[in-house]
């Protein structure tokens, strides 16, 4: 990844970056697939056919839960599950390429870096590795699949950072729609989880088509995709 060095780009957009995880960071997609079918058989709920992935990823979660006919009480249960079960298979996860690289710049560049994800903190920091989990100065986890505009607003509070001055990335609807909940500016990643149609209906104000393209709409150049 190749990004201009902060002094030649300008003053930055923002001083606080505040990240989704699994989807925007960790590629972390094909193995929540490889484990659907066990979380079905387990917690009695529909198996999703591989030519319905691609519909459903134009769903929101709402939706997706709504499909699969998962009954919201079984939800709390449901993650202790995965976040148990990733724990012991996050060596089988990587991060997108570019992301290192992404998080290196923007913490160089002076960016408060912060995290908000419905997985578990210890998840994310095995998944990131010390040095990339220490950059990250704000940890909010476990939140709702039904969104984070809470926990948006608490890590403003925690860094100090009016909303104006934040900006939100991440590769779910729910991430737009909770940032806009908090008055942050958002922008959507194109490599995640959700398709570009769905995205664009919680109007966004940037799309991201790799990592590098995040850093220089953050410092302040213009490759990012207007939405």
């Amino acid at each position: 990844m190749t990004t201009s060095a902060p002094s030649a780009l300008g003053p930055p957009r923002y001083r606080l970056v505040i990240f989704d995880f699994d989807g925007t960071l960790a590629d972390s997609g094909d193995w929540f697939l490889s484990i659907a079918d066990h979380l079905a058989d387990r917690f009695k709920f529909r198996r999703v056919a591989a030519d319905e992935i691609e519909g459903l990823r134009g769903q929101s979660s709402r939706q997706v839960i709504r499909y699969l006919g998962i009954p919201r009480w079984k939800l709390p249960a449901m993650a202790r599950y995965v976040h148990g079960l990733l724990g012991q298979q996050a060596d089988r996860i990587a991060l997108f390429d570019g992301v290192r690289e992404m998080i290196e710049t923007l913490d160089a560049a002076g960016i408060g870096l912060a995290l908000v994800t419905s997985n578990a903190e210890s998840n994310a920091r095995a998944i990131l590795g010390p040095e990339i989990a220490g950059r990250i100065r704000h940890f909010e986890c476990g939140a709702s699949l039904f969104g984070k505009a809470r926990l948006f607003r608490r890590v403003l509070k925690r860094a100090r950072v009016p909303a104006a001055e934040a900006f939100c990335v991440g590769d779910e609807t729910r991430d737009m729609v909770s940032a806009h909940k908090a008055g942050i500016t958002a922008g959507a990643v194109l490599w995640g989880y959700a398709n570009r149609e769905a995205l664009a209906a919680t109007e966004p104000s940037r799309f991201f088509e790799t990592p590098a393209q995040v850093v220089d709409h953050i410092l302040g150049s213009a490759s990012a995709i207007a939405a």
